[in-house]
C-alpha cells in the first residue's frame, strides 16, 4: 500500500525519491510570484521535503501549511526552515485532515495515489477548500502504469476526477517543466464549483 508512513518512510531512508528534484519547481514558483495577496492559507499535501513551501515563506507567504503521511520529509524541512511555525508542519494522513484553505498545490502527491484513492483525493480537495478556494500545480501526463508510483494519467482520465466537482480554468502541458520532464507535465488551476 503505498499510502501508509511506513512505505514512505523506507523511500525516503533508502535514498529512493526520483520525484524529488531539490529545488521548488519551475511551474509553481511563476504561479506564485503573480499572485496579488500573501495572506492566502495555502494547503500543499504530500509535500515531501517542500521545496514549495520553503519558496513561498521566503516570499512572505505565512500561512502556508505542508502535510506529510512521513516524518522523514518534514525534518528535512524543519531542519532547512527553523523559523517556520511548528504548527504548520502536520504529520498526518491527508484523508483525515480538517480545515479550510484558500489554495492547495498539488505537486507529485496526486500521482502516487492509485486508481481507486483518485476520486477520495478530489472530494477532499473540495472538502477542504474554501468557496472559490483554488487547486494550483501539477498533474503527471504519461501513460497509467501498474509499477507506480507514480502512476500517471492523462487530461482525458483526470477530467472525469475533477470538472464535476472544479471548475477547471487551466489542465493545459506545461511550457515550462524541467527538461526531465518536458511533455510530461500538465499545469492546472481548479475553482471549487458550488453548484
Amino acid at each position: 500500500m503505498t499510502t501508509n508512513a511506513k512505505y514512505w518512510e523506507n523511500r525516503y531512508k533508502a535514498g529512493k525519491t526520483g520525484w524529488d528534484i531539490g529545488n521548488a519547481s519551475t511551474p509553481i514558483i511563476e504561479y506564485v510570484n503573480q499572485l496579488q495577496t500573501k495572506n492566502f492559507k495555502i494547503l500543499i499535501p504530500g509535500a515531501g521535503n517542500a521545496y514549495e513551501a520553503e519558496y513561498l515563506f521566503n516570499n512572505g507567504f505565512s500561512n502556508v501549511y505542508i502535510l506529510d503521511i512521513a516524518k522523514a520529509p518534514l525534518k528535512n524541512f524543519k531542519n532547512r526552515n527553523l523559523n517556520f511555525p511548528e504548527e504548520q508542519i502536520l504529520q498526518q494522513d491527508f484523508f483525515k485532515l480538517n480545515g479550510k484553505f484558500d489554495l492547495i498545490i498539488e505537486q507529485t502527491f496526486f500521482c502516487v495515489l492509485p486508481l481507486d484513492q483518485r476520486n477520495a483525493y478530489t472530494q477532499k480537495c473540495h472538502e477542504l477548500l474554501k468557496n472559490n478556494g483554488k487547486l494550483v500545480g501539477i498533474l503527471f501526463n504519461f501513460p497509467l502504469s501498474e509499477s507506480g508510483p507514480p502512476y500517471g494519467g492523462s487530461k482525458k482520465e483526470y477530467l472525469t476526477y475533477f470538472s464535476n466537482s472544479f471548475f477547471i480554468e487551466i489542465m493545459e502541458p506545461c511550457y515550462n517543466s524541467i527538461e526531465p520532464r518536458q511533455g510530461k507535465e500538465l499545469f492546472i488551476k481548479m475553482r471549487k464549483d458550488e453548484s
